[in-house]
């Protein structure tokens, strides 16, 4: 009997200490003070507390309440907001009640990829800082501009909140430079707030050096049949690393999906580019941007949001001392699955960096600057519906003729130009024997007309089809055309 009392009680003990612990409200981690929430759509707000505990939750003049679920979870949403630079306060309330501070309400962007979108402001180890560095981190004084940053963790299963982060901070040098926070992401929302005038949150996961795979969830591959075995991957502890699917994608992306945002900057590629020659599995990056995009969208619930993302830059994969490529067209192939993803996956929309590289030796190039202007340019005409020209030429049609090939675009924004006023660069046409020879192009109207001696009925032109190119034509707004090839 008293060996029977004894169990009872340890047991009780045992659980009234795990309701306790049970007990403690919570708020997911992405929900933290300085943050900013998503204007003119519904909020999510979740986190969790004892089962069946009543929670509330009350912001900008709304309340709104639910019950914890059987695991102990809780979500409500928030009706659509309107942006306030006016500082808010988040208070919620369940066995206790916890507050969020100095919260503003404006545009909320996602950004992700590898190490050109992971590249900060100023100096990172083994990388030179962008452009005019220090001028730019110390205008970098925006308070109304958010930064939120996922650290690099890796994960078997989907996480339910976030283990390693550096909390919403307001935008300033020492916050921008003490996390290394992304350069293209930053002038990228830097844009949208000085064009908006409103406040924006950015939330920034990244991990260089990784593929496409690992930041795919299960779903995105299901949505692509000849990708859904990937999507089965089982991901044992003693297996996990960041080049596995999923892998990164259940730590750094599963606990965040949910909280709105407008939309997504994607900057990515040269890992699946360099190193998967043998098989030539980089000829699957469209599907997997598919897969990718389509994943975070039905993990988010807010229908196709923007997607935009980021032309891997010209680089010496094959010309250089460790060819990682086998030829120098196969970036240029890359690039072509980079443009068709743009034009198979909807709202979405590709920035073309062929003129910002300033040193084919380095996979990463230092303008920055420009590469979240073009990124907001998108967003800005697409997203936001502003009378802004976002895009540069894109191949439209070819006619061939006796000793030239007619070439027509569209985006050609009010005419096609040269950028540096010197003959256009980085065309070439074939015969009838397909071989293809440097050739002279020129800009009669609104088209391109190619043409190379000894060739008196061409069938194909490309343009910009080597590792190597930086062209020069571009349209009148001074952006690049998109590489392409009328030969398929």
């Amino acid at each position: 009997m008293k060996f029977t009392r004894r169990c009872v009680v340890f047991a009780l003990g045992v659980l009234m200490t795990a309701t306790s612990v049970h007990a403690e409200l919570k708020l997911a981690a992405i929900f933290g003070d300085n943050m900013v929430l998503q204007q003119q759509m519904p909020v999510p707000i979740w986190g969790w507390t004892a089962p069946e505990t009543k929670v509330t939750v009350q912001f900008a003049g709304q309340t709104k309440t639910t019950r914890a679920a059987a695991d102990g979870k809780w979500l409500v949403k928030l009706g659509k907001l309107k942006a306030s630079f006016e500082p808010q306060t988040l208070v919620v309330t369940a066995t206790e009640t916890q507050t969020r501070t100095n919260i503003l309400v404006g545009e909320v962007w996602l950004g992700s990829g590898q190490s050109n979108m992971e590249k900060p402001i100023g100096k990172r180890a083994g990388q030179r800082p962008t452009f005019n560095a220090e001028a730019e981190l110390a205008a970098a004084q925006y308070p109304n501009i958010r930064v939120f940053q996922v650290e690099k963790t890796l994960a078997a299963k989907p996480e339910k909140d976030l283990t390693k982060f550096n909390g919403w901070r307001a935008c300033d040098s020492n916050a921008l430079d003490s996390i290394s926070f992304s350069a293209a992401q930053y002038f990228f929302g830097r844009e949208i707030h000085t064009n908006l005038n409103v406040p924006v949150g950015l939330i920034e996961s990244s991990w260089g050096g990784t593929r496409i795979e690992p930041w795919t969830p299960p779903v995105g591959f299901a949505s692509v049949p000849k990708l859904a075995n990937l999507g089965q991957t089982t991901l044992g502890t003693n297996k996990i690393s960041n080049t596995r699917p999923m892998a990164i994608y259940n730590a750094m992306i599963a606990p965040i999906a949910g909280f709105a945002l407008r939309g997504a900057l994607w900057y990515q590629g040269e890992s699946n580019l360099m190193g998967t020659n043998a098989d030539n599995d980089y000829l699957t990056y469209a599907d997997k941007m598919t897969a990718l995009v389509n994943g975070w969208r039905e993990l988010w619930g807010e229908g196709a949001f923007p997607f935009y993302f980021v032309q891997i830059a010209p680089f010496k994969y094959y010309s250089g001392k460790t060819p990682r490529a086998n030829s120098p067209e196969m970036l240029a192939e890359f690039w072509a699955l980079q443009s068709q993803a743009a034009r198979q996956i909807k709202h979405t929309g590709m920035v073309v960096t062929t003129d910002l590289v300033d040193d084919l030796n380095d996979i990463h190039p230092r303008n920055k600057k420009a590469v979240g202007h073009r990124l907001a340019l998108l967003a800005l005409d697409e997203t936001y519906e502003r009378e802004v020209i976002s895009s540069g030429p894109t191949f439209r049609q070819a006619k061939f003729t006796v000793g030239k090939a007619v070439l027509k675009f569209d985006r050609a924004a009010g005419g096609l130009s040269s950028e540096d006023g010197q003959p256009l660069t980085w065309f070439t046409i074939a015969g009838a024997d397909g071989k293809f020879v440097p050739a002279e192009a020129k800009i009669v109207g609104d088209t391109v007309e190619v043409s190379a001696a000894n060739i008196t009925k061409p069938t194909a032109v490309r343009f910009a089809w080597n590792e190597l190119a930086q062209p020069n034509l571009c349209n009148t707004a001074g952006l690049p055309a998109e590489p392409f090839r009328t030969d398929k």
